[in-house]
């Protein structure tokens, strides 16, 4: 699910801005800032199953064709903000299943933005 902030926060799944329930969706961001995405299974976002995805700047796109001998650098990959527990609330590694899927979910995510940007 896409949501607000504050529906981010309290991993509030009430009125979503959009779900996704294929498993298999594909998102594309266009606008700088900060996108809040979350499971929206009952105790998903509870457990960790949350992304805040903060796109710094959006990559300029590439002209038709490069001048005889230039290069082209590839464009800046935007930055994802994962959040993570504090060292007080600090989970054990057998405890931290939450942890796991968030890993997954922003590998997911940091692939996806890869693929959008190339």
């Amino acid at each position: 699910m896409r949501v607000t902030h504050s529906m981010y926060r309290a991993c509030n799944t009430s009125s979503p801005l959009a779900t996704y329930t294929t498993g298999n969706d594909s998102i594309k961001i266009t606008t700088k800032g900060h996108h809040f995405f979350f499971c929206g299974v009952p105790g998903h976002c509870q457990a960790g199953q949350k992304v805040d995805i903060n796109v710094l700047r959006l990559p300029e796109t590439a002209p038709a064709s490069a001048p005889s001998g230039s290069t082209l650098s590839p464009p800046p990959v935007p930055s994802v903000s994962v959040p993570v527990s504090s060292p007080s609330n600090a989970l054990t590694l057998k405890a931290s299943k939450g942890n796991f899927a968030r890993l997954g979910l922003a590998i997911t995510v940091l692939r996806f933005l890869y693929q959008v940007s190339h």
